[in-house]
């Protein structure tokens, strides 16, 4: 059976020890395919307060992961602090035995403390990346990454991006049909698309600002009721098409065609949310040419239709005012 050890410390994200737990912790036996066996290991066994407030129980220590065939660090509580000698070697025996190493979020810095990550790859989360770099310039930081898979050690960024990683630890171990079903009982893709760049909280540079790009991009989500094709931005920006579909690509981690249509589907949800015109100028005015093609896409996205979307908001605004 499989081992699998996740690192809890005083102070640990409640939610980004469960990923694992929950994704490793499933009853794979159902699904035809041996269980994991879990074990959440610390540097001393007891009681220890979540950064939520209340306590779990740690049953194993750092011993314990002398038997472990993958170790799990989950998101670290705070990168400044850095992690004791006692896991930093443990860590480090660890990984010289053959045990399969995985830093979720801010855990990747404590691989990279213990010096596992030396001239890797590796991914953390984004609003952590100028710190990761100065703190591990001998690491090659992905910074759009979701995770890296660098064979013995896998990283991922944040938060949510745990359970990607997770998902694609099961896929390697059982194969994507395992992983799909696992990801279907979370209610989550299977695998995304994309990057973390289309995530960074990042505002769009105005016009005049220096860059083409993001003028370009903020001068999109102006005209939206207009025919825009990935030509007229280029044009816009004054880049050729290639050029601008590469940077535009490293910029957003995303296509133009996939870019597009969320801002489209943003500006719906806004006018549906707080507006009190027609479906069918709510179309017209983010840019999708009819209100079918609006539907279509909005149901799809969001699995709801738009005329069912207002009516939730509609009545969640009566009832407020009820209040």
């Amino acid at each position: 059976m499989h081992t699998i050890a996740i690192v809890a410390f005083e102070g640990i994200s409640p939610f980004h020890l469960s990923v694992p737990c929950i994704v490793f912790g499933d009853d794979l036996l159902k699904l035809g395919v041996p269980r994991y066996r879990l074990l959440i290991a610390g540097e001393k066994t007891g009681s220890i307060r979540t950064m939520s407030g209340f306590h779990i129980e740690v049953e194993h220590d750092l011993a314990s992961l002398s038997d472990a065939d993958t170790i799990v660090v989950p998101a670290w509580d705070n990168p400044g602090n850095r992690p004791s000698e006692d896991l930093l070697c443990a860590l480090r025996v660890a990984h010289a035995r053959g045990a399969r190493m995985v830093g979720l979020c801010l855990g990747t810095f404590v691989l990279a403390e213990a010096g596992l990550l030396a001239g890797r790859v590796a991914s953390t989360h984004w609003a952590w990346a100028d710190e990761f770099e100065r703190a591990h310039p001998g690491v090659a930081l992905n910074r759009n990454a979701i995770y890296v898979d660098d064979g013995d050690i896998l990283t991922s960024a944040g938060t949510a991006a745990a359970i990607d990683c997770c998902l694609h630890i099961v896929r390697n171990d059982h194969g994507a049909a395992i992983a799909n079903r696992i990801a279907r009982r979370l209610v989550v893709a299977p695998h995304r698309h994309g990057d973390q760049a289309q995530y960074v909280e990042a505002p769009l540079p105005a016009h005049g600002s220096g860059d083409p790009l993001g003028a370009t991009m903020a001068w999109a989500i102006e005209h939206l009721n207009e025919p825009l094709s990935l030509e007229r931005l280029a044009d816009h920006a004054g880049m050729s098409l290639r050029s601008f579909t590469r940077h535009f690509r490293k910029k957003t981690g995303t296509t133009f065609t996939q870019w597009l249509l969320a801002q489209r589907l943003a500006v719906a949800q806004g006018l549906l949310e707080t507006g009190s015109c027609s479906v069918d100028h709510i179309a017209e005015m983010a840019g999708f040419g009819s209100t079918v093609s609006l539907r279509q896409h909005f149901t799809r996205t969001f699995s709801i239709s738009p005329a069912s979307y207002r009516r939730q908001f509609r009545n969640r605004s009566a009832m407020e005012i009820a209040r």
